[in-house]
């Protein structure tokens, strides 16, 4: 295990019961990230990324090999690990504000310290004025931001991200990519994303790891050289992006090919 690193992935897999058969999805899959780092998962449908993200958290256990958090096997949901899903998961009877303040009420922060933390981080995500709204008063740009906010509000060291900003459209993305680069570069905590965009991947990320076709397993894990701050919006025009993001895309095509193939003659 790499020393830097605060979670550590050795050699996982894991197996489900699919018709009565044990289906592999995830294979001997091995990588760290260091602490503070944009560490971004990419790979066919079906590969597994969502099972990881799950195993990291705690949600899941792996069939064999293990999962490392600052040195430390993860046996279960841990407070210290964040977890933004695609789906925003509003309590629909919570005002936004009490949405924010959710998980810091489950792990006891004293109610000034909450409120203080809450309107702080709501005004950080654009939504001053807002919190009194209820989810279905919000546009899904608006619950996105709610979704990210709830979860950096209780402070995190590590933020698991799977596909926050899937449903949006284009402009909303590349508006929140760019407040989600703000928001890492200010707290430094440690993000590990899943998106199916790879231009999304190059652009926030310091290290993209692709993974292979199911079952999932570690193809390549490729640095990003593309210095910081980065613009979300002029940045994949540049010719250095595109030196980052043609290996990359070559790597991810010829895997999407072959998932392809196998699924047109029916293995």
């Amino acid at each position: 295990m790499n020393e830097q690193a605060v979670i550590a992935v050795e050699h996982v897999e894991r197996e489900f019961s699919s018709r009565g058969q044990q289906v592999l999805a995830v294979d001997d899959v091995s990588f760290d990230v260091e602490s503070g780092e944009f560490f971004t998962i990419v790979g066919p449908s079906g590969c597994g990324k969502s099972t990881l993200l799950n195993m990291m958290v705690g949600l899941l256990q792996p069939t064999s090999g293990r999962i490392l958090y600052k040195g430390d096997a993860v046996r279960g949901v841990t407070g210290e690990i964040g977890y933004v899903t695609q789906e925003d998961n509003l309590f629909p009877w919570r005002t936004l504000r009490k949405n924010v303040e959710f998980g810091m009420e489950v792990r006891g922060v004293a109610t000034d310290e909450r409120e203080e933390r809450a309107e702080a981080i709501i005004k950080r995500v654009g939504l001053d004025g807002f919190q009194d709204r209820f989810r279905h008063e919000l546009s899904g740009g608006m619950r996105a931001r709610v979704n990210i906010a709830r979860t950096l509000a209780w402070r995190p060291d590590v933020i698991l991200m799977d596909e926050p900003f899937g449903p949006l459209d284009v402009q909303t993305r590349l508006q929140l990519q760019t407040l989600l680069l703000d928001l890492w570069r200010e707290d430094r905590a440690t993000v590990i994303f899943i998106t199916h965009d790879l231009n999304e991947a190059v652009t926030l990320s310091d290290r993209v790891l692709v993974m292979t076709r199911h079952p999932g397993t570690v193809k390549m894990v490729y640095d990003v050289d593309l210095e910081r701050p980065r613009d979300v919006f002029s940045i994949p025009t540049t010719d250095t992006f595109r030196e980052v993001f043609d290996p990359l895309w070559d790597e991810l095509q010829t895997e999407m090919r072959e998932d392809a193939e196998e699924d047109s003659i029916g293995l």
